[in-house]
Order: C-alpha cells, then sequence, then structure tokens
C-alpha cells in the first residue's frame, strides 16, 4: 500500500538540484518551509492563472498543513510545468502515469536572474546552490524554554505551529491551574504535535491484528509474531526509523522525539509489557501502527495484567486517529474485557471502523449470518443509533479462498479491502484537521475541568468541618457535576466519567484548589473562538 503522491514528486539528481536552489530562493526566512506568502511571490513567475494555481496548492499541500516542504514543492513545480503545457490539474495527476522523473522543470520568468544576482551576493558562500542544512525546529525550544515571554506571531509558520503557540500562552496555564494532567491527559510536549497519524489494531487474539500490519507492509517487522495462539503479548508501535530494530518501552517513554512520555503514569509494569518496532518503509513515513495485545474472554485474562489494560487503550485511543476493531467468523463474541475496552473508546467513536477479518474461511451463505450476528453483538455494546461501518475482507498475503466465498464473494473482498485502503490513505491528508480537533475538545474537557475544580473548592467551608465536607462533595460527585452544569449551562455529555474522576479526587486535599480564575477562561474562550478560526484562515490557500 502506498499513501500520498504515486510517481510525482520523484525526479532526477540534476533537477533535484535545481528545483533546491528554487526552493532555498522561495524559503525567505530559512525554515525549510514554504509559506502561502512565499508561494504567492514564486509562482507569479509561471505566469498561470489564478485558478491553476489555486489547484497547485491544493494537490501539493493535500495534508493541509499551510506550508510546503521540499518534497511538496517539488510536486508543485511539476504540476505548474503540466499547466504550462495545457494539461489540466486534477487529483488525478497523483496517480498518473506521466514520466515525472524525466520531466523537465517549469518556465519561471525572471527567476534565473533573480537567482545571478542572489549567487552573486553569496559568492563567498560555495554550498549556496546545495541544500540548506536542515536547521531545527524553533517550536521545540518554545516547550524546554522557561522564559515566560510571549512567542512572537512571527515564527508561526504552520497551522501545527499555531497550535502549539496557542497551547503554551493560553491553554498549558489553565490545565497546570487545575490539575488537568492528573485527572484527565498528561500535558502536551512538543512531539505530540509533530507526532505522525496513528492507527491502532484493537481485537481478539488471532483476528489478524500482526498480519493485517505485515499486508499493509508486504513485510514483517521487527518483533512480529504471528501464531494461532496469544502471540503478541504486548503493546507495540511501529514507526518508521533508519534501521529495523526494536526499543524496550522504558526507553521510549522518555524519548524527548517520541509521543509517549504519556504511558510513564502506567508504570514500569506496562512499559515492560511496551516496545517500539522501528524499520524503513514509505508508509511509515506517514503512518505509525499500534500493535496490541489479543483480548482474551472471561475476568481471568483481567486478573492476571498488572497494569490498566483499558487505561492504555484510553490513552492511544485518544492519540490516534483511526481505530480498527478486527473480528473474525469464529469470534464474534463481545467478551467481558473487550467490552470495558470498547467502552473506554468513548468519545472517540468517529475514529473507529470494524473490520471482519478472515471471511474467506465461510460460505456466501453463512457470512451473511456472521454478519448479522456481528452487528448485533455490537449493537449492544456500542449503543449508537447509526450502524457502524463494518469492512469485510481477508486481509493477508494469500489468495482469496474462492471454493469457500464464489465469484461474487471475491468480487465483494477486493471492493471492500480497497475502500479501506481508501479510508487509510486519507489519514495524512487529515491528520492536520485531526490534530486541530482533538485540540479544541482538549480545550473545552480543560475549561469544563476547571470549572468542576473550582466549584468543589468553592463549596468547602473556611474553617471547620473540611474533613467532611471533602467527603460529602466526593459521595456526592454526580450532583455538583449537575450544579456546574446548570450553572454555567454546559453540554452534560463532555463531563469525564463520575467514577475516574472521584477516584483521582479522593488523593488530593480540595481546599488547596485554586479559585475560579475568570481570565483564564476568558482567554480560552477567546482561543475557541477567535484565535483559532483567524489561525486557519491564515493558512488556508493562498489562491482562496
Amino acid at each position: 500500500m502506498e499513501i500520498g503522491a504515486g510517481r510525482i514528486g520523484s525526479c532526477s539528481k540534476e533537477h533535484e538540484k535545481i528545483y533546491q536552489e528554487w526552493f532555498n530562493f522561495a524559503d525567505s526566512d530559512n525554515d525549510g518551509r514554504i509559506t502561502g506568502n512565499d508561494a504567492t511571490k514564486f509562482f507569479a513567475m509561471s505566469n498561470l492563472s489564478r485558478q491553476d494555481l489555486k489547484q497547485v496548492w491544493a494537490i501539493a499541500d493535500s495534508k493541509r498543513q499551510g506550508y510546503l516542504g521540499f518534497k511538496d514543492f517539488i510536486i508543485a513545480m511539476q504540476l505548474v510545468c503540466l499547466a504550462q503545457v495545457g494539461r489540466e490539474i486534477t487529483f488525478d495527476l497523483l496517480n498518473s502515469d506521466d514520466d515525472f522523473e524525466n520531466l523537465k522543470p517549469p518556465v519561471m520568468d525572471g527567476l534565473d536572474v533573480l537567482l545571478a544576482k542572489k549567487r552573486s551576493l553569496n559568492s563567498s558562500d560555495p554550498d549556496i546552490s546545495g541544500s540548506s542544512p536542515v536547521q531545527p525546529s524553533i517550536s521545540a525550544q518554545w516547550f524546554s524554554s522557561k522564559s515566560s515571554k510571549k512567542i512572537p506571531l512571527s515564527s508561526v509558520t504552520s497551522i501545527i505551529d499555531g497550535l502549539k503557540r496557542l497551547y503554551i500562552e493560553k491553554l498549558k496555564p489553565l490545565e497546570v491551574t487545575y490539575h488537568f494532567n492528573d485527572f484527565v491527559s498528561p500535558l502536551l510536549t512538543n512531539s505530540d504535535f509533530d507526532a505522525k497519524p496513528m492507527v491502532m489494531l484493537l481485537g481478539q487474539y488471532s483476528t489478524g491484528k500482526t498480519t493485517f500490519i505485515k499486508h499493509l507492509l508486504k513485510t514483517s517487522y521487527p518483533g512480529a509474531h504471528i501464531g494461532p495462539e496469544p502471540t503478541t503479548d504486548r503493546f507495540v508501535v511501529v514507526m518508521s526509523g533508519p534501521d529495523g530494530r526494536s526499543i524496550p518501552g522504558n526507553t521510549v517513554a522518555v524519548q524527548a522525539d517520541m509521543p509517549f512520555s504519556g504511558l510513564t503514569s502506567f508504570g514500569t509494569a506496562f512499559l515492560s509489557k511496551f516496545e517500539c518496532s522501528q524499520m524503513p518503509h514509505p508508509l511509515l513515513e506517514h503512518i505509525t501502527f499500534v500493535d496490541t495485545p489479543g483480548v482474551l474472554s472471561g475476568e481471568k485474562q483481567r486478573t492476571q495484567r498488572a497494569y490498566d489494560f483499558t487505561g492504555v487503550t484510553s490513552w492511544f485511543a485518544a492519540k490516534c486517529d483511526l481505530i480498527l476493531l478486527l473480528f473474525d467468523p469464529h469470534k464474534l463474541d463481545v467478551s467481558d474485557e473487550f467490552k470495558r475496552v470498547i467502552y473506554s473508546l468513548r468519545g472517540h467513536d468517529d475514529k473507529i471502523r470494524v473490520v471482519l477479518n478472515k471471511a474467506d474461511q465461510v460460505d456466501t451463505q453463512q457470512l451473511m449470518r456472521v454478519y448479522g450476528a456481528l452487528m448485533w453483538s455490537l449493537g449492544k455494546v456500542l449503543n449508537t443509533p447509526e450502524v457502524v461501518r463494518v469492512y469485510i475482507g481477508s486481509f493477508n498475503d494469500k489468495p482469496v479462498n474462492e471454493n469457500a466465498t464464489g465469484p461474487i464473494g471475491k468480487e465483494l473482498f477486493e471492493k471492500e479491502q480497497e475502500d479501506l485502503l481508501s479510508d487509510l490513505k486519507d489519514i495524512p491528508k487529515k491528520a492536520c484537521d485531526r490534530r486541530t480537533n482533538e485540540f479544541v475538545k482538549r480545550a473545552r474537557a480543560a475549561k469544563i475541568h476547571a470549572y468542576i475544580i473550582s466549584h468543589l473548592r468553592k463549596e468547602m467551608p473556611a474553617m471547620m468541618g473540611k474533613a467532611k465536607a471533602q467527603q460529602r462533595l466526593i459521595d456526592n460527585l454526580e450532583d455538583e457535576f449537575a450544579k456546574v452544569q446548570r450553572e454555567f449551562h454546559l453540554p452534560r455529555g463532555d463531563f469525564p466519567n463520575v467514577e475516574h474522576f472521584r477516584e483521582v479526587l479522593s488523593g488530593y486535599n480540595l481546599d488547596k484548589f485554586e479559585k475560579l480564575k475568570p481570565k483564564m477562561i476568558q482567554a480560552v474562550d477567546d482561543m475557541l473562538g477567535y484565535d483559532i478560526p483567524e489561525l486557519l484562515k491564515n493558512f488556508r490557500n493562498p489562491y482562496d
């Protein structure tokens, strides 16, 4: 499976050198990104119509990040070249059979003169026409800096940078003040914003989770074990890396460039059952996969685990862009633990897809009954009036068993597989939108959390009977939630789980909590109502 561009974006070494010089010239602030302002000045030299350039930007910035990296810039230049010879610029060009390798660079009116002038000014630097050194991310310093100075708007060159700035200046102070990181989610780091989109696979043992990843990669990954018995006994993150290797969980959790530092809260018992599998692969440059231990039936599995399994899946669910629940025709029952796991995905329903794997093990008539039974089982657990999307197929490297399915079944499986792969291909394109969506959800959750904490603080007596008052508030937490909801007109569905909140709250002294700080709440309201819409507007297609 290939993500993103097909052959487009590939070019000869000679053309790549030319594009690198053009890219360095267009990149006015040398940050390795061409923003909308840079692009409008540079692309104007192509003498194309505004409509053509709008389409060029839309395809080159398909991830809607608000800027072009070097690879995106090459795609843009190749599209400009095709537009100059009269080709219609559409998204179909991403998968066309054109010889992009030998496609000449476009004609850019007056560019040679400007480049010659720049070379003469920088003649003392022999590497000016080569590739510029990769600059470390400026935004990474925002999280490590202890300075309380505001981050200048000029240093924001993408939507993700803008979200980082808003988080540090407006949302993080609220989270720290009201201990949001202890109750709901750890504080965000630079790597949380920059992480590649993630896909998590969940299911009972031997439903084909590891085989599914192997099928997409067309190869095995380091540390992969496949068998009819429960083989994957740990959480494995499969991601891009310079060479094939497995990194232990404790090491992964402390690496600043990986978004897994929040997992340290689940303790060494979990981290010993967690590892990162790295390998060089074109698909992994766009998507990270999370392989999980098979869920077994009954209470025995839960009592034998030394860590909070549902808590870990819930943590990953919040980080993931897509969650695949795998079933096979012989394992349709939803066990107690699997039910708890699915319940822990509450609030992430839009990410869930169901895969009925190994469907070629039964004939067409049995498959119809299996599908009905699966929908019946899911209906009791998911508790939604809408029908969940179920992909039917056999996601492994073996040919479909036509003896069981017949020609109609084979055609159905191929169409279903195409639909699922299309869903996966869309993930990198939607990653920036998803990140914004999760950020807004987090901001709303933090605001409600602040209201709850400050309300509990307000209900505490000034002098006598503090212990009894605290116990009464904790025991009647559901009623306190209702009071907060009525007072501030908040939606009931956005409130946290009462039992979990009560459990964490019991370890705190309510009297030590902060009172409500309206300025902090107002800052988050301004961020949601004005700053984020303005950010999205500033980094939309510059030709809109």
